[in-house]
């Protein structure tokens, strides 16, 4: 596979396309409509700017009256408060008004703090998103879902704010590591157990590829995930019901990353251990053969990602657990998947969680 392809959000007046492929970082065509005569900040880490941030500020100088670079700290620690602030005293020390854009170059942490600020500063300006992990480019970065964390819950300030653009370089792949190429595996696969069997069973028989870093499987997988996510986010913006399926084994997931301490664990490889906590909650439940939930452990594993959960007290976890917000009247409610290629929410009983997550641990 070689080039760049395009996948369309479609959400009226907010759609946006999202630019996968090799090299679309400097593909003149990917930034084409961007920034015209608007201030532009780029916001950063320390591990990528250096790396990405001048390729990225030459890309939009010349369409941009001005361009700046904002590095923040690397990891999980830094989606607080105070690397929304320091965006937002970046901009204001710039002078930047409605005009001006921000742009994410970076992973889910980047990506997240950005859009965050972005949906604040004067209540709402544009802002482009530049993944560069596996994890941002399959899911963090696309529909819109903004927010930082809180010491008791993931994702628990935050805001719905459409990016104007997804702009996804496979290349930038290259220079992750393992570990994080791992962890994004973890939502790939989710996308094909929710919505898609026949990618389910591409990965499976692509794995080697995918951990190899062959470019055309990456870019394939970053391109039918991104074509499952923004079809369920244009059913579902603001995650009134559908969309909350692309939460499979997050509600596990978060509460190990809470629970353990944000960073710890990468959230891919908490999300990993979630979907084989969720799949093998589905068959004690009766909603999918035991055989489905062993496929989706099976390969959870086979990705190296953790399949046994950490050691917590299980009232912690259920303490974790009543913080998603995916609750309703103090009733949890996990993404189940019921049938090959289909998932749903449902309310599930503590009693019953509590009996999965003790039989996990043993």
């Amino acid at each position: 596979m070689s080039g760049s392809q395009r996948v369309r959000v479609e959400l009226a007046s907010r759609s946006y396309d999202i630019v996968a492929g090799n090299g679309v970082l400097d593909d003149a065509a990917a930034w084409e409509g961007l920034g015209r005569g608007v201030q532009a900040l780029v916001v950063s880490n320390t591990t990528v700017a250096p790396l990405y941030a001048q390729r990225v500020s030459d890309a939009l100088k010349t369409r941009c009256s001005g361009v700046a670079v904002l590095e923040l700290g690397d990891g999980e620690s830094h989606k607080v408060w105070g690397s929304v602030e320091a965006i937002v005293d970046a901009l204001l020390a710039r002078g930047a008004d409605r005009a001006s854009m921000l742009v994410a170059l970076g992973g889910g942490v980047v990506g997240d703090v950005t859009g965050f600020a972005a949906a604040c500063y004067m209540r709402g300006i544009d802002y482009v998103q530049v993944p560069t992990t596996l994890l941002a480019q399959v899911d963090s970065s696309v529909g819109g879902k903004t927010a930082i964390n809180h010491p008791l819950g993931k994702n628990m300030i935050g805001a719905f704010h459409q990016p104007l653009r997804v702009i996804a370089d496979v290349d930038t792949l290259r220079t992750l590591p393992q570990r994080e190429l791992v962890a994004g595996l973890a939502e790939v696969i989710k996308h094909g157990a929710i919505a898609d069997d026949d990618f389910l069973a591409w990965i499976e028989a692509n794995l080697a590829l995918l951990l190899g870093r062959d470019a055309a499987a990456l870019q394939h997988a970053v391109v039918r995930s991104c074509e499952i996510k923004a079809a369920v986010v244009a059913d579902d913006e603001r995650e009134a019901g559908q969309r909350e399926v692309l939460n499979f084994g997050h509600t596990f997931g978060h509460a190990i990353e809470a629970g353990l301490g944000f960073g710890v664990w990468l959230h891919g490889e908490a999300v990993g251990c979630g979907m084989v906590l969720a799949a093998r909650a589905s068959a004690a439940l009766g909603l999918i053969d035991g055989d489905r939930a062993d496929r989706v452990t099976r390969l959870v594993a086979n990705a190296g990602l953790p399949v046994r959960p950490p050691d917590m007290a299980v009232d912690r976890w259920i303490e974790l657990m009543r913080h998603d917000k995916k609750s309703r009247g103090g009733s949890l409610r996990l993404v189940l998947l019921d049938a090959a290629g289909s998932a749903r929410t449902r309310a599930v009983g503590e009693d019953r969680i509590r009996d999965l997550i003790g039989a996990a641990l043993r």
